[in-house]
């Protein structure tokens, strides 16, 4: 027999106008969150004004109207919200309305005290089952700690909102006003990622190991990240919130849960916000629950997870690293939401990695996101200290445990390379840099992200080889340091060598077109560690170029030069070069091995001092 829970709860059933009556002039009203907003509730509200004045309405992000901060209703509902989404930006903006700047995971604590008073609490929730329980769908957040807190709860019972697990039920005996009205949850689907938002995508994948644990943030990049994680293994979901990107990784397998730390075997969240197809996903399915926010959100509980990766925008980035993520200048824009408490329980995660990501350009590549300084009244939501990973479409920057100089050019790197030039002239001005830092014109010093390559030593090892980068300078150093008195003697010709700033800083300041530098790059502690560079130096007149290597001590005599001059070769030949040249030490006896192994028709001759090495590349 179909239970009948109008028939049971008869006596708490009411019209949404009669039970606005339990709101009275001053009261303090939250409105439930994102796409789980009582959308009913939220218009009786507003017809309920002429009987009240001075009613504070308090919510976090809602993804309907908001018609209570009209300019009409202004003696009515005071407004204040804990994230600025496009319903209330305007009129914030206008004045009418606060903004409170707070991490999310400390809202509830602020109800539960009693600093931010809440006296009814609008929200949304299923029908009750037989045991008296309704679900609050896809919205648990800081509703948990509303209800929890609130002299009187209405809610609007609503048969399209889906059933969902976890911390997620209320019991009707909580309730007081039992409102049925059933409408469409509020969709908020996001549009195809362009190029560029894949881009970034496909960088922060290169982040993400099998195994990882993910949180998202609000956005397209999530969108566009989930794309390239279809091939991972094992991955498992703590975050916040999650839109339709998660059920194309779901269903191709990439989400397991299988090796999360907590919550083994669940996906948890605190609120959603997506399509039908998504609410119809989640709806019964226990592979999802839902926690409110002081757990969700809470950074010792998220550090708990091994290789946690929180993956967090931006709206700009200066070049020390402080992250602004809430406001435009003067202008709130959104929220501080979750990022910093995600941000910090992912960098004590063993394993953790913490990203910011955003593209490198606003206002159709106007201006860029990675500035000098934070605009005029922007604030930090991440702090310097905070911040490891920056991701744009151009490449990684990890920041944390470096210097100013390294952040600076590190971050560089990955901005749009026609503010490359300025920002480079705005560090020096600042002395961020030092004043001698090599200027390229880098619209025209393109990194030729196509000549990077994976490829397995001898051994089994796999080495990334990739192009030389101006970032490079500090781990190069690091290598060069690091060789011993045989390897410099067979490179550089002589017992010891140093290696100063300007000196390395000319390896790894090139052109990418008359001449390349190829390093070969292992996981390191931070990124990744240098243990081999190769070079030519191309003269157009002789249209022939001067090759070198150089390989770490401890990953010599496993075939790296053999690779590095192969591959060197087909980058030399695909751009013209005609021969190639150079001079080695009769004792180098591993590197004259490597050219006569070559397959090229070597011309050798020996000065007294040194082999000179010549071969045609045409030539085979």
């Amino acid at each position: 027999m179909q239970f009948n829970w109008k028939t049971k709860y008869k006596e708490k059933i009411k019209k949404a106008a009669i039970a606005m009556r339990l709101i009275q002039s001053g009261n303090s009203i939250f409105i439930g969150t994102g796409c789980g907003q009582p959308q009913h509730l939220v218009n009786a509200l507003v017809e309920h004004s002429a009987n009240i004045y001075d009613v504070h309405v308090v919510h976090l992000l809602t993804m309907g109207t908001a018609p209570y901060v009209n300019e009409k209703f202004h003696d009515k509902f005071k407004t204040n919200s804990f994230f600025v989404a496009d319903n209330v930006r305007d009129a914030l903006g206008r004045g009418f309305g606060d903004y409170t700047p707070i991490f999310l995971s400390e809202i509830p604590h602020e109800f539960e005290i009693g600093r931010i008073p809440i006296d009814v609490a609008l929200i949304s929730v299923s029908p009750p089952d037989a045991n008296g329980l309704c679900s609050l769908g896809v919205s648990v957040d800081i509703v948990r700690s509303a209800i929890a807190n609130a002299k009187y709860i209405i809610a609007q019972v609503n048969s399209r909102m889906p059933k969902t697990f976890g911390n997620s039920f209320v019991h009707v005996n909580k309730i007081d006003a039992l409102v049925p009205y059933d409408e469409e949850i509020i969709e908020s689907v996001v549009p195809r990622p362009d190029e560029i938002l894949r881009r970034i995508g496909q960088n922060i994948a290169r982040l993400v190991e099998d195994g990882s644990t993910i949180e998202c943030g609000i956005g397209r990049i999530p969108q566009a990240l989930a794309e390239f994680l279809k091939d991972k293994k094992d991955l498992g979901i703590h975050t916040e919130m999650f839109g339709d990107w998660i059920m194309d990784l779901v269903e191709c397998g990439a989400i397991t849960c299988s090796k999360k730390t907590l919550n083994h075997g669940k996906i948890v969240a605190s609120f959603c916000m997506g399509s039908r197809r998504l609410y119809d996903f989640i709806d019964n399915n226990p592979f999802f629950e839902f926690y409110p926010t002081e757990y969700v959100n809470d950074p010792n509980v998220i550090s708990q997870h091994e290789k946690m990766v929180a993956i967090n925008v931006g709206l700009e980035v200066d070049l020390t690293g402080q992250v602004c993520a809430d406001s435009l200048g003067y202008q709130f824009y959104s929220g501080i939401g979750g990022q910093v408490d995600f941000i910090r329980g992912s960098a004590r995660s063993r394993g953790g990695k913490p990203i910011i990501a955003l593209p490198s350009t606003a206002k159709n590549d106007k201006i860029s996101r990675i500035v000098p300084h934070l605009t005029e009244g922007a604030g930090v939501v991440t702090t310097r200290g905070d911040v490891h990973y920056v991701v744009t479409e151009y490449g990684i920057a990890y920041l944390h445990g470096k210097s100013i100089r390294e952040r600076v050019l590190a971050l560089i790197n990955i901005a749009h390379p026609k503010f490359r030039t300025q920002l480079i002239q705005a560090a020096k001005a600042q002395n961020y840099i030092y004043a001698d830092q090599i200027e390229l014109d880098a619209e025209k010093t393109r990194y030729p992200e196509e000549l990077e390559h994976y490829d397995t030593l001898r051994d089994g090892t796999e080495i990334f080889f990739r192009p030389v980068k101006p970032t490079d300078e500090a781990t190069l150093s690091e290598m060069l340091y690091s060789l011993g008195p045989s390897s410099i003697r067979m490179r550089y010709m002589a017992q010891t060598a140093t290696f100063p700033h300007r000196d390395v800083q000319q390896l790894t300041n090139i052109d990418y077109t008359q001449d390349i530098s190829i390093v070969g790059t292992v996981p390191s502690i931070s990124t990744e560690q240098i243990v081999a560079i190769a070079q030519y130096y191309f003269d157009p007149k002789t249209q022939a170029a001067e090759v070198a290597f150089l390989v770490q001590d401890e990953w010599q005599k496993k075939g790296m030069g053999s690779f590095l001059l192969k591959y060197l070769t087909q980058i030399a030949k695909q751009r013209n070069v005609k021969r190639f040249y150079a001079k080695v030490l009769p004792t180098n006896k591993s590197m004259l091995a490597v050219f006569h192994n070559s397959g090229y028709k070597v011309n050798t001759e020996f000065d007294g001092d040194v082999y000179n090495i010549t071969y045609d590349l045409k030539k085979q």
